[in-house]
């Protein structure tokens, strides 16, 4: 019945012809169970985005007794408890300075708001030939179109390219396969393109979809100083790394300071509601702050902007964090999870790479460990290794080669 009808993301449909969808029944913690009672570890999360375990009755209970209360209203012009308490909330665990919240439904809304907030401010403070963007290399940003302009990741966006913004790339880092001096080619395009760009984007210390390839926090510092220096936005993506993926509660603390712009979303509300939010500073908001008739208003919107269920869900994630002491315990969890695979794997042929931050651990499976060479896309092993997880009862979700666990 599902093949009748359904067209899956992401995927190949062909591919199910010989891998049926799996039918999920209920889910419990870590653990799924199919309709004939089949136990899963969701070792990814449902796509990173539970944070605190299926079914959790704290949640649950947040967001039914939200439910029988308002389930919706119009966020523009009118207001309710859970989304304001949720701000006040989260003012005292972000990055210091972010002080202004701009709610939308998903990872790619957040991006968008971002780079149109930044291209408006630009304008709107005396720099309107500051129109461009940089990326990094092989980024992943989301599937709408400003957000694949701002991602370089061909296996999503190479066929758009007609459609997409023109937007600077630089050379991210790969500490794997290290060059020296990496930070050389962001300074590079600094100083060539510094004077048209508003705003560079970047996944902080984990680029996802590249493979989840980790860089240094000293790479953040010296791209914040530039950005200083040069009147660039800085922009994170904090979509996938937020609410504690890698040990802090948002990666860019690894760092220390704090971007202009932050794009939340997936854990905010521990993987329940569609629900993201961009976070900017006071500087930024005064530039869209004036007389209406100015036509300086951020006329942005979306129809479920501010949603008092995903708003409950919210606090309830917080609330969890705080009283459970959850990043202490992962802490632990995690040192033992990296002990555990490099005596398992680490030795093994065809392991490359075993790399971690947070509980989020990667292998990068290799056809020849010396070289570093990987297997070619075509042999699809790491969708090999897939189906033979799912036989049994683990739930990955590879990168090309690469596999990784991100639990909750």
């Amino acid at each position: 019945r599902d093949l009748k009808h359904i067209w899956h993301p992401c995927s190949q449909m062909k591919d199910y012809e010989t891998l049926k969808p799996i039918v999920i029944d209920r889910g419990e913690g870590v653990h799924l169970y199919d309709i004939y009672g089949k136990e899963y570890i969701d070792i990814v999360s449902s796509w990173w985005c539970n944070l605190l375990g299926h079914c959790n009755p704290e949640i649950n209970g947040a967001v039914k007794s939200q439910l029988d209360r308002l389930e919706h209203v119009i966020f523009s012009n009118f207001t309710h408890e859970p989304a304001i308490k949720l701000c006040e909330e989260l003012v005292k665990v972000i990055p210091a300075g972010l002080t202004r919240f701009n709610f939308s439904d998903n990872g790619s809304a957040a991006v968008e708001c971002a780079l149109k907030m930044s291209f408006q401010y630009q304008y709107q403070t005396g720099h309107p030939k500051r129109q461009r963007f940089m990326c990094l290399s092989e980024g992943y940003h989301g599937e709408t179109i400003g957000a694949l302009s701002v991602g370089s990741m061909d296996l999503y966006a190479r066929i758009y390219k007609p459609m997409l913004m023109d937007t600077i790339q630089i050379k991210a880092p790969d500490c794997y396969r290290c060059q020296a001096e990496c930070f050389a080619e962001a300074e590079t395009a600094f100083e060539r393109y510094g004077k048209e760009t508003c705003a560079i984007i970047v996944e902080p210390l984990l680029q996802g979809s590249a493979g989840m390839r980790i860089y240094p926090p000293v790479y953040l510092q010296k791209l914040r100083k530039l950005c200083d220096e040069s009147g660039i936005l800085l922009i994170a993506d904090e979509i996938a790394t937020g609410f504690g993926r890698t040990g802090k509660m948002f990666a860019f603390e690894h760092a220390g300071g704090s971007p202009d712009i932050m794009c939340i979303s997936k854990g905010l509300t521990g993987g329940y509601m569609p629900m993201a939010i961009t976070i900017t500073t006071e500087q930024i908001y005064e530039a869209f702050y004036a007389d209406y008739n100015e036509g300086k208003a951020f006329m942005h919107s979306h129809t479920y902007s501010g949603n008092p269920l995903g708003c409950s869900a919210g606090l309830a994630v917080l609330s969890i964090l705080q009283k459970d002491r959850v990043l202490e315990k992962a802490e632990k969890r995690a040192a033992f999870l990296t002990e555990k695979l490099a005596e398992r794997l680490g030795s093994h042929p065809h392991v490359g790479e075993i790399r971690h931050i947070g509980l989020i651990h990667a292998l990068e499976l290799v056809e020849d460990k010396a070289s570093k060479k990987g297997y070619p896309p075509e042999e699809r092993v790491g969708y090999q290794v897939y189906k033979k997880a799912l036989e049994r009862g683990l739930i990955l979700r590879p990168l090309g080669n690469v596999l990784y666990f991100n639990p909750p």
